[in-house]
């Protein structure tokens, strides 16, 4: 058997395709659609998911049932002796929780480490590639998870919000400041950062807003984040639930602003776009474990 493996979820933004390609396991979120249950990139394709947002369906977001999540967990105890399981943060849904109740019992005692270090999305994803990197350089299960949990605040992320409609549905602003946001071309710019998505700024427009997420980045990264920009010790992120073509155009400014450094993007999760909506735009950092 191999030593370690890894299994984290669909809140990674890490598609099927790509995790077949990483040699990890993606556990699917499962999203009620009018009633229906759908799972992400499995039975849910995004086209879909964004049709049916735009149309007024009702969606919600679930947590994985504890079967599901030990089927995934037997399934790579099959293969690895040791599984980092490493979900969406716990500040942004209970299944992390979840996981750690599961993990204390038998057979996954000992074998299943649960990481909670308080990521989602592109950061999230930049976790699993510490992971697998960390995993190369023959660092064990229980090392593995404390330098990743060690490191849950050496990230943020900015996405820049095109439409206020999913926010007011997920109740972050009130249906009057949506309507006057609207009236006013509103576009707020949201923080995502250990766990927690608030907004940021309040912008009018949205040119606006992707020049305050730039500066925002960089007043970041030469603060916060000085001592890993300087290595060259950080992944600059970007994010979108936008079109191929802005999506595009986005990562262009972002190398524009920020020349010689490569840019790692991932469509936006479902989870996350869920509350956004279409059109949304995103900004970010990762720092990289400083294991020698």
């Amino acid at each position: 058997m191999k030593p370690i493996g890894i299994v984290t979820d669909s809140h990674s933004s890490i598609s099927q395709k790509q995790a077949k390609e990483l040699g990890v396991a993606v556990l699917p979120m499962p999203f009620y659609i009018d009633g229906t249950c759908y799972y992400e990139d499995i039975t849910l394709s995004r086209e879909e998911f964004f049709r049916r947002l735009d149309s007024g369906a009702d969606i919600s977001t679930s947590q994985p049932a504890p079967a599901e999540v030990l089927k995934y967990w037997d399934d790579a105890l099959r293969e690895y002796e040791q599984v980092l399981y490493i979900p969406i943060s716990s500040g942004l849904s209970g299944s992390c929780s979840t996981a750690h109740m599961l993990a204390q019992d038998e057979p996954y005692k000992g074998r299943i480490f649960v990481v909670d270090n308080g990521r989602v999305s592109t950061p999230l994803h930049c976790t699993i590639l510490d992971a697998l990197n960390l995993i190369e350089k023959g660092f064990s299960a229980a090392e593995i998870k404390r330098i990743l949990e060690e490191y849950r605040d050496k990230m943020v992320i900015y996405v820049g919000v095109d439409t206020l409609e999913h926010l007011k549905k997920g109740g972050r602003i009130t249906p009057a400041t949506a309507a006057i946001g609207s009236i006013l071309n509103i576009k707020p710019v949201l923080r995502f950062d250990v766990g927690t998505l608030d907004t940021y700024k309040k912008c009018r427009g949205f040119l606006k807003a992707k020049k305050t997420m730039l500066e925002a980045m960089r007043h970041d990264l030469t603060t916060r984040f000085k001592k890993w920009y300087e290595k060259g010790d950080i992944y600059l992120l970007a994010a979108s639930s936008s079109t191929k073509e802005a999506t595009e155009e986005w990562i262009n400014e972002i190398k524009d602003f920020f020349p010689g450094m490569d840019v790692m993007c991932d469509d936006l999760s479902l989870g996350v776009s869920c509350h956004i909506g279409f059109g949304g735009l995103g900004i970010g950092c990762s720092c990289k474990p400083d294991v020698g």
